[in-house]
């Protein structure tokens, strides 16, 4: 395996760890407002004003050429933003923390496998193995202990 530093791997461990903070914020901002929608969408505004002051400071702003070639893919992630956003304003509060992120996770690695398979959205072609399946099954049965207690 390539050295991949440390750092690199504490940023997704870090933003991972935030995810369930972020779905219990967000579940009592939900509760607070009444409604799941506007929740997300204080989520997203707050966020989006936080980017824009960022992007502002880096003078990274797209020209709008580069804009007008995206296809409706790109401008997908938003709005699979805003479902998880939703989502974990909702069920977040009434499943619990720990089966919640568990979910999410195993949502994830069985998505991952299928891109990492596949090639698809711009990642490294990697098959399903044996291995990789096992760790899934893995983590449902993990899913299924957290369930029981």
């Amino acid at each position: 395996m390539n050295h991949i530093s440390s750092w690199l791997l504490a940023l997704p461990f870090l933003a991972g760890a935030l995810m369930p903070l972020q779905a219990g914020i967000n579940g009592q901002l939900a509760r607070q407002l009444s409604s799941v929608f506007s929740a997300a969408l204080i989520s997203f505004a707050v966020g989006t004003l936080a980017l824009l002051l960022i992007t502002l400071s880096q003078r990274e702003i797209p020209a709008f050429s580069a804009l007008r070639e995206l296809t409706w893919w790109h401008w997908s992630g938003g709005l699979l933003g805003a479902f998880f956003i939703a989502t974990a304003a909702f069920a977040g509060p009434r499943v619990g923390a720990l089966l919640f992120m568990a979910l999410v996770i195993a949502g994830q690695l069985a998505m991952a496998v299928a891109l990492d398979h596949f090639g698809w959205a711009g990642f490294r072609e990697s098959p399903v193995n044996f291995s990789k399946i096992a760790g899934l099954a893995l983590i449902v049965a993990g899913i299924w202990m957290i369930r029981r207690a």
